[in-house]
Formats: structure tokens, C-alpha cells, sequence
């Protein structure tokens, strides 16, 4: 078994011990993710395809715990992967359901799409109540605006 091989059958026995009962068990499977994600070796398909499940699992009814390793296990893959919009785009519609130091993740995972369908909700969330929330939504602002100039110069 190659690198590659023994990376993705690391991620797949995680996604079988998710399954378990225990909760704190599940938040380790999580960062078992999240580990392999941080090396940057997966492929682009497969890293969108543990995105979307790690969404699914931030969404779910699962501990606060088990969410909080979800998100950043997909904030780990929004810095070592270009992740599209339409992957992490469930978490941009179930925004307003997440507490304010996972919505911070969420905030953060938005702007690295550089997606500018991602700005409206983002911009949301620039008055929000708590402060970390509006920090990270003004970060998030300021990279979607500079990666759209960006794009922009290397156009014309």
C-alpha cells in the first residue's frame, strides 16, 4: 500500500468508526480526518468528497463537540485545497443555525472559497453580536473583495 492508499484507507475507516455510538469516539474519528486532510496529498475529488460529508456532519443533530471537529476539519481543507463553492455551500444556507464560535469556522471556510456567491451571506454577518463572528466575517469580506480585484487585474 502506497502513501496515497494508506491516507485514503485512514479516512475510510474513519468514516466506518463514525458510525459508533460514542460520541467522544467520533470527535477523534474526526480529527483522524482532518490529519490526513492537513497533509495535502488527497485529490481534488476525493478531498470534495470528504467535504461534503464532514458538511453533512456539522449540520447533523451531532454534540457540539463532534460538529466543532467537523468544521475544522473542513477549515483545514479550505487552507491546503481550493474548495469550490458548491461543496460548502449546505453550510452557507444553514448558517444562521450555528453557534457563534462555529459559525466562525464557517465564515472563514466561505471566504476561501473566493466565490463571490459566498459574499451575501458573509456580509450578513458583519454586525453580528459577537465579536469573533464579525471579525471573521470581516476577514472573510476582505478576502472574497480581494481575490475578486485579483481576478479582475489579471484580466485586464
Amino acid at each position: 500500500m502506497d502513501g496515497y492508499q494508506g491516507l485514503t484507507a485512514l479516512v475510510e475507516s474513519a468514516w466506518e468508526e463514525l458510525n459508533s455510538s460514542d460520541a467522544g469516539r467520533r470527535d477523534l474519528c474526526l480529527d483522524v480526518v482532518s490529519d490526513v486532510l492537513e497533509t495535502g496529498r488527497l485529490t481534488q475529488n476525493d478531498v470534495e468528497r470528504v467535504v461534503e460529508r464532514l458538511t453533512t456532519v456539522a449540520l447533523s443533530g451531532e454534540s457540539y463537540t463532534v460538529r466543532e471537529s467537523a468544521l475544522h476539519a473542513v477549515c483545514t481543507a479550505s487552507t491546503h485545497y481550493e474548495l469550490p463553492y458548491r461543496v460548502v455551500e449546505p453550510l452557507a444556507a444553514g448558517a444562521d443555525g450555528f453557534e457563534p464560535l462555529l459559525l466562525a469556522y464557517v465564515l472563514a471556510v466561505l471566504g476561501c472559497t473566493h466565490d463571490q456567491a459566498a459574499l451575501p451571506i458573509v456580509e450578513r454577518f458583519l454586525h453580528h453580536p459577537h465579536p469573533e463572528v464579525r471579525g471573521e466575517a470581516s476577514e472573510a469580506v476582505t478576502e472574497l473583495h480581494w481575490h475578486r480585484e485579483s481576478a479582475h487585474d489579471t484580466t485586464a
